[in-house]
């Protein structure tokens, strides 16, 4: 297992489902072990938490910097934060421009990402009375505030990606984000022709068909009963 990655986190989408697809993205497969392990050339191991004391004894071992997860275990150091973690695989593999200024577009791209992706994954725990305004909310925001912009830099730019000529984070996010989106007002790229384009061309890359196809380690979407054993982890 030496240089494989490791992932420290719930069986569930939550803040390392973007670090899956950043791994899934750069090629390094998901094998998860067994009594048979399939064979693979590159891989991360995950490794579940199913309980509190799952969660302790990671914060009691020092393996937890702020008693947190997600937690990536990565040639050689336990990373938390999710941000630093994404940074680091971008960077190891070759998903963060290739210079300052195109790494600055990446940043901030992703970062509103980011910003659009706490809506979409929060709606799941509003309270029955607040779904329906976070609802509209959600989506008025998608499709006026984010999505516009994202469709104007692929106008703008005029090339397959978001920022330079090659994949970066950026892309993978977004498609990350589109997809999610999409879970919930199938129709929401109606609008926009240049990210539908986007979406089926970011989707084609052999690496990210790969983890799209049934069976992957993509997450599915987050359920209440998945919330309900989230919280039994985290805050019993």
């Amino acid at each position: 297992m030496s240089g494989k990655p490791k992932l420290h986190y719930f069986n569930g989408r939550g803040r390392m489902e973007p670090i899956r697809w950043l791994l899934a993205a750069a090629g390094v497969e998901v094998c998860i072990w067994s009594f048979i392990l399939r064979s693979c050339d590159k891989y991360f191991e995950e490794s579940y938490l199913e309980k509190k004391e799952d969660l302790t004894k990671l914060q009691k071992d020092g393996s937890l910097l702020f008693q947190q997860v997600p937690m990536v275990e990565i040639d050689g150091m336990k990373l938390v934060q999710t941000r630093a973690i994404a940074n680091y695989i971008a960077t190891k593999y070759n998903l963060y421009g290739k210079d300052l200024k195109e790494r600055a577009l990446i940043d901030m791209y992703v970062e509103g990402l980011f910003d659009l992706n706490e809506l979409l994954m929060m709606h799941v725990v509003q309270p029955a009375d607040q779904k329906q305004q976070h609802f509209a909310n959600m989506m008025d925001k998608a499709e006026n505030r984010y999505f516009p912009v994202f469709e104007k830099v692929l106008k703008d730019h005029g090339k397959d990606f978001l920022v330079g000529n090659q994949l970066s984070r950026a892309d993978v996010q977004l498609l990350e984000i589109i997809l999610m989106a999409e879970e919930y007002k199938p129709d929401i790229l109606a609008k926009f022709p240049l990210l539908q384009s986007f979406k089926a061309r970011i989707s084609n890359i052999p690496t990210i068909k790969k983890f799209l196809q049934p069976g992957s380690q993509r997450k599915p979407p987050t359920r209440e009963e998945d919330i309900a054993k989230a919280i039994k982890i985290f805050r019993s």
